[in-house]
């Protein structure tokens, strides 16, 4: 048989102490008295038949056993306080938080938002931007789209979207002096790498079966992939393309795909994720459907497009 739980009361009472080191700033928190601190902090100590304070000359120090349990005792509370905050909050205000990354909240999902919010007036959406793994417990996030391969444990992940990359330019380069007409022409101009590997570039030319050390040549690098494009728009290279988030300039004609391109697809693709416990609640379950559904309208459009390299990145 499982051991009794301590009751909520005095495990409350034990971690405020043991955040304060003192029973007196416990108890004024609590708004209790020392007495009942001191009472309630004995009876856990029976009932767990573990000492978890030891005084000192200078006040109260925590045995080795409560320091651990203290670690597990806090985050049960801290899970608790996010849960009640998340159910109050939804109650009222219907607020989802999206995770992603700059380049693809920019260039693919906020255009779209508006389809969204006319749908569903009442779920206020909000965008954070980020390439950093999500803790969905500490970040506040309801969801998250992100590039992968969709295997992350403890989490559902449904497929939104492909992506393939291609190099892209300004039309004022590709049509300048000289042109940019074959791969070979990218020896004569400036590459725009995002980040500190060279990785993409490479990938390319080799499918493409051109020298891997064009990618090694100095160019211009940028740590978003919103920046390179935006300096490839400025006519200052060419940057590898990724569908979601050149479609849309490509589409408006300040990018093209200089040459009759080779599109590499990726090997993975972006997912819609979030925590399996939250992801059937009715403003979460709502995001994701719409993402879904405009992906899926967005990729049978391809579909019907032109099989070339250009129509099929503007059509994504």
């Amino acid at each position: 048989m499982p051991s009794p739980m301590p009751s909520l009361d005095g495990l409350q009472v034990f971690e405020a102490a043991a955040r304060h080191l003192s029973f007196t700033r416990a108890a004024a928190e609590l708004n209790v008295t020392q007495t009942a601190v001191s009472h309630r902090i004995r009876r856990l100590e029976e009932q767990l038949d573990q000492r978890l304070f030891l005084r000192r000359n200078r006040g109260l120090v925590l045995t080795p056993a409560a320091q651990t349990y203290l670690t597990a005792v806090s985050a049960a509370f801290q899970d608790l306080r996010l849960a009640t905050e998340r159910l109050t909050r939804g109650a009222k205000a219907q607020v989802l938080t999206v995770s992603t990354t700059a380049s693809v909240a920019a260039k693919w999902l906020v255009p779209r938002l508006s389809a969204f919010t006319e749908t569903w007036p009442d779920i206020e959406v909000r965008i954070s931007t980020s390439t950093k793994l999500t803790d969905f417990r500490r970040d506040d996030i309801d969801l998250v789209i992100r590039y992968g391969r969709g295997a992350w444990p403890g989490l559902r992940a449904d497929w939104l979207m492909a992506e393939e990359i291609f190099p892209v330019c300004a039309p004022s380069l590709a049509r300048g002096a000289g042109g940019l007409k074959r791969p070979e022409d990218l020896a004569h101009v400036t590459l725009l790498h995002v980040g500190a590997a060279l990785d993409e570039w490479q990938l390319w030319l080799t499918a493409a079966g051109l020298p891997v050390d064009l990618a090694a040549r100095r160019g211009m690098r940028f740590d978003d992939r919103m920046l390179a494009t935006q300096a490839a728009i400025d006519g200052l290279g060419v940057a590898m393309g990724h569908t979601p988030v050149v479609a849309a300039d490509l589409a408006a004609g300040r990018l093209v795909v200089p040459f009759d391109a080779f599109q590499l697809p990726a090997e993975a693709g972006y997912y819609v994720v979030s925590p399996p416990e939250t992801a059937g609640t009715p403003k979460i379950a709502a995001f994701r459907d719409w993402l879904l559904g405009v992906a899926k309208k967005e990729d049978a459009a391809i579909g019907t497009a032109s099989a070339s390299g250009r129509e099929g990145a503007a059509g994504f």
